[in-house]
């Protein structure tokens, strides 16, 4: 085999995608993964890392476009560790996400007779995001507000994002002229020193409301008063602006201490006719249009009759719970966060839902518990974080038996392990919806109907 020579160029055809969105060619038979490269393009490359067994390219130029090809609509896109995939059309965005689930469930979890749809996307792919966390930074006396570059902690300065709602754009543009006025010190991620840290922003999607909250090293923030003011003024939407407090030296954005100093202490949206409070450490879905999709893909999936009594896992504020107790006997919801099972039972309590009862602790823990109690599931909803079920979890599933099981996922891969296992186990993967929850993004959202055989 010749060899792949660091920093050479190289003139490359781009056969296939990785699941990152990276594009996949060959140098001498060596596999290079370029970003911003799309499949059946002609590029010039630059190797700029070797590895064991492949190695990176930066994309320099393109000599044969894709039609798939469309203009980065973010003047930040090369450099931003977020849309990571704004070159490709919003078609082509979704056959890939359809295209990667596909390829994980088939070539990970080996499992060929399954349905798996095309991937539910958007009427509108731009800002859809409800929340935004700013890091601020420093650089040459400069203040930066922004977001991270790709793959570090450098701080890009981003006056207006695609995804983002304008509204966020907005409060960005306050806070950083009240900084710059007041000379507000800045955060030093390295020395833990200095006082903000981050801007994070909450918009209601349905209800307008904003929440904004001002990440700091210490007890408080000098001229708050005045910066509420400016806030207030600016953007009358406003229902809420906190401090939050966080003096760890961690990568962690919120502490767990919040001092209000406007308005109230959360705002409320909803989903279907489901009204939620919104804290800041709150888990809600980021796009609430598309969640509002996956959760009645799930209801629906569920199958539902009035008579059945059901588990929902990792069950965060109570969302899915809520949506399953419109059709359920009795839901149950469990989750590892006790701040979050607060925030569900409020949910439960404001929508005035009683057939659901919720409890704090890790599923796999939990549920062999109630299971060897004597209280067993019809069906059980499972929403796990990206590694997907514990083994312990699955087992106690499988030795349950129940009639269905929904599994909801943001991870393709760790799906495919989990559905395999339960394949194996007496289970089979029915039917798989793909959803696009995250436009611009590689990352898909999925979820599965699996019944017992």
């Amino acid at each position: 085999m010749a060899e792949v020579v660091k920093n050479e160029e190289y003139t490359i055809e781009i056969t296939g995608m990785t699941h990152e969105g990276q594009g996949v060619g060959r140098v001498n038979n060596f596999t290079v993964f370029i970003d911003g490269a799309l499949v059946g393009e002609k590029v010039r490359i630059k190797v700029i890392k070797i590895n064991k067994n492949y190695g990176v390219g930066k994309l320099l130029e393109i000599l044969t476009p894709s039609s798939q090809r469309t203009t980065p609509f973010c003047a930040h896109y090369k450099r931003c560790g977020g849309c990571g995939i704004q070159h490709m059309n919003y078609q082509a965005q979704l056959q890939f996400k359809t295209n990667t689930v596909k390829d994980n469930i088939r070539r990970l979890g080996k499992l060929e007779d399954v349905v798996i749809h095309d991937t539910i996307g958007m009427e509108n792919a731009m800002n859809y995001r409800n929340k935004a966390q700013y890091p601020v930074g420093q650089v040459k006396g400069n203040t930066l507000i922004g977001f991270y570059a790709t793959r570090s902690h450098d701080i890009i300065d981003i006056t207006s994002c695609g995804i983002q709602s304008s509204v966020s754009d907005k409060v960005r543009q306050v806070c950083k002229d009240f900084i710059i006025k007041n000379n507000i010190e800045i955060y030093d991620e390295e020395k833990g020193t200095g006082l903000i840290r981050h801007i994070m922003t909450r918009v209601g999607y349905k209800t307008g409301e904003v929440m904004v909250v001002v990440v700091i090293n210490k007890d408080d923030l000098p001229r708050k008063q005045q910066l509420v003011k400016e806030l207030t003024s600016a953007i009358p939407e406003i229902r809420s602006i906190l401090l939050n407090i966080n003096k760890k030296k961690t990568n962690v954005i919120l502490g767990d201490r919040n001092v209000k100093l406007y308005g109230e202490e959360v705002i409320t949206d909803y989903i279907g006719r489901y009204k939620f409070n919104i804290s800041p450490l709150s888990f809600f879905q980021v796009n609430p249009v598309q969640t509002e999709v996956l959760y009645s893909k799930a209801l629906e999936y569920a199958g539902l009759t009035g008579k059945e009594t059901v588990f929902d896992l990792y069950c965060g504020i109570g969302t899915i719970s809520l949506f399953l107790s419109e059709k359920a006997k009795k839901v149950y919801g469990v989750e590892v966060v006790e701040e979050a099972i607060d925030d569900a039972r409020e949910n439960a309590r404001i929508n005035g839902v009683e057939n659901i009862e919720f409890m704090v602790g890790e599923a796999e823990r939990v549920i062999p518990e109630v299971y060897k109690s004597g209280v067993t599931a019809d069906v059980v909803v499972v929403d796990p974080p990206r590694k997907g079920c514990d083994e312990v979890l699955l087992e106690t599933l499988v030795d349950m038996q129940p009639q269905r099981i929904v599994y909801v996922s943001c991870n393709p891969s760790t799906l495919a392990r989990d559905l395999k296992y339960l394949e194996e186990k007496g289970y089979k993967a029915v039917e798989v919806q793909p959803v696009d929850m995250f436009p611009q993004t590689a990352h898909v959202e999925t979820v599965v109907l699996i019944e017992r055989k």
